[in-house]
């Protein structure tokens, strides 16, 4: 098959490099455009006011693979791969694998989901894949589990485009307790800015909240567990996300707002 990943740590980010590489050894057709450098909680955002470059990579990679460094962001890298360096649009569009999870309220923030989004948005059927650690360098078990789903996948290829949002628990393969679907959690943080003073005698401000609490705010009794929780449990979460945001429980709420009617711009 014909495979697009990207992510969002970085050309010579080691999640990255396995993966492509393996897939590239099973035989696919793997082009990989990924940031010059870390591009993490970068959303969904986009180049607009200065031009993109992507130079060739020659090193880290399998032969077979045809590697991309871009100046862009993870969402950047997809929409051109897609629209400029791929003579023809992939099967799918993989992105990942991502140092750390992404779980709950993250995957907003998340840029190896937004490169996975890039994909579903042009229709075709994306993945993102993370590891559920910031400091594991053992990639062998998400590595192998991608390529078994990537099989699944092109063997029984779905009837519409999804896109998931893959999380494989930072722990070595015989303790992993299985693969379970998920719903998306939500995660609080206390948002905290420290206040620093750099040589110049600038005050800046640096991030650095931590999760406080995590919040299940889905009403009644629901079979499917949460992302956050199952991970814990050493569970591989398949999540299947979308790009609309309306809420159409609000939607149906605000119909009976009756005083809409009487609002006036004069």
């Amino acid at each position: 098959m014909k495979l697009l990943i990207g992510n969002d740590d970085g050309i010579f980010a080691k999640g990255v490099r396995s993966l492509a590489n393996a897939l590239a050894e099973d035989g696919h057709d793997v082009t990989v455009v990924c940031p010059d450098r870390e591009r993490s909680a970068t959303g969904h955002s986009l180049t607009m006011h200065q031009p993109i470059r992507a130079e060739p990579v020659q090193a880290m990679f399998h032969p077979a693979v045809q590697a991309w460094s871009c100046s862009g962001t993870p969402s950047d890298c997809i929409k051109l791969a897609l629209g400029a360096l791929l003579d023809s649009f992939p099967d799918f569009v993989l992105a990942g694998i991502n140092h750390g999870a992404n779980t709950g309220t993250d995957i907003l923030y998340s840029g190896t989901v937004s490169a996975a989004m890039e994909g579903y948005i042009e229709g075709i059927p994306s993945v993102a894949f993370s590891l559920t650690s910031f400091t594991s360098q053992e990639f062998g078990p998400a590595v192998e589990f991608a390529r078994s789903f990537v099989k699944q996948w092109g063997d029984r290829p779905p009837k519409t485009p999804m896109l998931l949002n893959v999380n494989v628990p930072a722990v070595s393969i015989d303790r992993i307790a299985g693969v379970t679907l998920a719903r998306q959690g939500v995660r609080r943080y206390t948002d905290v800015f420290q206040k620093r003073i750099d040589p110049r005698g600038k005050t800046y401000y640096w991030l650095a909240g931590e999760v406080l609490e995590e919040v299940d705010d889905e009403k009644g009794e629901n079979t499917v567990p949460i992302d956050v929780t199952a991970v814990a449990n050493h569970y591989i979460t398949i999540t299947p996300l979308q790009a609309k945001l309306i809420c159409r429980d609000s939607l149906s709420q605000m119909k009976q707002w009756k005083w809409l009617e009487k609002l006036s711009f004069s």
